[in-house]
């Protein structure tokens, strides 16, 4: 398989069964190696190259027109910008156009370099998502070379040295320095983002990797937010006497990162206040009730995936962004599945029956995708409200405008 090849091609994507692909190169200049992905959705390729989740992937875009709108400082999706950007690459099918779209500020070229995130497009992008699809997600090392000149032997060198992603704990990498308190809320049209000035609710949120946009979705609901880096203590967090708890998204291997993040969530789930976790939170909660995890075999990535929610019979239409799942099969008595996936009926949320505890797999902040699954953040701060005894809210209420 080839890509479209100039002469002489100024980037590679090299993958871990000898496939060679030439093409033009974007971004930033050098070699990075990574987990090779496809994601399917077809607008916010700026929020997901910011999405702390994708932390040491390499992002191959089904859809071929990317860049077109430019990029902007509104749609970064990356809390912690001390930390080195989480994705490795990008793989594209058309060249970057100039930007057409009046929220753009720069090229997306210039973007990507600023962000060091280095690029390659004129990839035929069917055949390998084709590839992905039937061998799945293989390690492959990518290169830009404004010459066309290529270290082949640190190349390669870097992508033997690559180990996967499993077994790796990427959320120490992403996470936040230090605590600090979130009160921005969502944006709205011509307005950008807001400020939350009423917040009787106190949430404590465990930073894994977490998006903007679900601290905003919480800011929304009436909660003033306090975010914990991925190693806090369970002390580290009732010490703020949060009415409760979120574990956030985050990239790597969630047994990696269970190996502390689980006792931690055990003590936590003992309180009895309500918690709430999403991805990667998601399968740490799975992991803290006795469930286990597995590697998936091409992952789900995308803002147009089908989810049943089982507790009401409604399917939304979804944003994910995981490698890695809960088994089903492992849920233990006491924790039942509340969401499947009706691409391949993996498992996509649970609950902890008697108790205020749920998570899901996929991301209702969206940002990028469809906003079907926001209901799950009134259905989490109700938990709250319950147990605070003020009224709750209708879960389908309609989205602020």
């Amino acid at each position: 398989m080839t890509g479209w090849q100039q002469s002489p091609a100024t980037a590679l994507l090299i993958l871990a069964d000898g496939t060679r692909l030439e093409g033009r190169g974007i971004g930033a200049i050098g070699h990075a190696a990574g987990e090779v992905c496809f994601n399917t959705a077809m607008t916010g390729y700026q929020e997901v190259l910011t999405d702390p989740s994708y932390a040491g992937q390499i992002v191959t875009f089904t859809f071929p027109h990317v860049g077109n709108v430019g990029a902007n400082d509104e749609d970064i999706e990356t809390v912690n910008m001390a930390a080195l950007s989480g994705v490795r690459g990008v793989v594209l099918k058309a060249d970057i156009t100039n930007p057409s779209n009046y929220r753009a500020l720069e090229k997306f070229d210039a973007w990507l370099k600023k962000r060091n995130i280095i690029g390659i497009t004129g990839v035929d992008t069917r055949a390998l998502t084709a590839q992905i699809r039937e061998n799945g997600m293989p390690n492959g090392v990518i290169a830009h070379a404004e010459d066309g000149h290529f270290d082949e032997a640190s190349i390669m060198a870097e992508l033997k040295a690559f180990p996967g992603l499993e077994g790796l704990d990427l959320a120490k990498e992403v996470t936040t320095a230090q605590t600090y308190h979130w009160d921005q809320t969502g944006w709205k049209w011509n307005q950008g983002y807001g400020t939350a000035t009423d917040q009787p609710f106190h949430i404590v949120a465990i930073d894994f990797g977490a998006k903007r946009n679900i601290l905003r979705c919480l800011a929304d609901q009436g909660a003033k937010v306090t975010v914990v880096p991925a190693t806090a203590t369970a002390a580290d967090v009732l010490a703020h006497n949060p009415d409760g708890i979120f574990l956030s998204n985050g990239p790597g291997d969630p047994a990696a990162t269970g190996k502390y993040a689980v006792p931690t969530i055990q003590k936590l789930i003992e309180t009895g206040k309500p918690l709430f976790g999403i991805c990667l939170g998601h399968q740490l909660l799975g992991l803290a009730l006795g469930a286990k995890t597995s590697k998936m075999h091409q992952g789900h990535h995308g803002a147009n995936h089908p989810v049943k929610d089982l507790t009401t019979g409604k399917v939304e239409i979804t944003s994910m962004n995981h490698g890695f799942a809960v088994d089903k099969a492992t849920l233990p008595t006491g924790v039942t599945e509340t969401h499947i996936s009706l691409f391949d009926q993996s498992n996509a949320g649970l609950s902890v029956d008697g108790k205020p505890i749920f998570s899901v797999q996929y991301h209702p902040e969206a940002s990028p995708g469809p906003r079907d699954s926001h209901y799950l953040f009134t259905r989490f701060m109700n938990l709250v409200r319950a147990q605070k005894g003020v009224e709750q809210r209708p879960e389908h209420a309609a989205p602020a405008a």
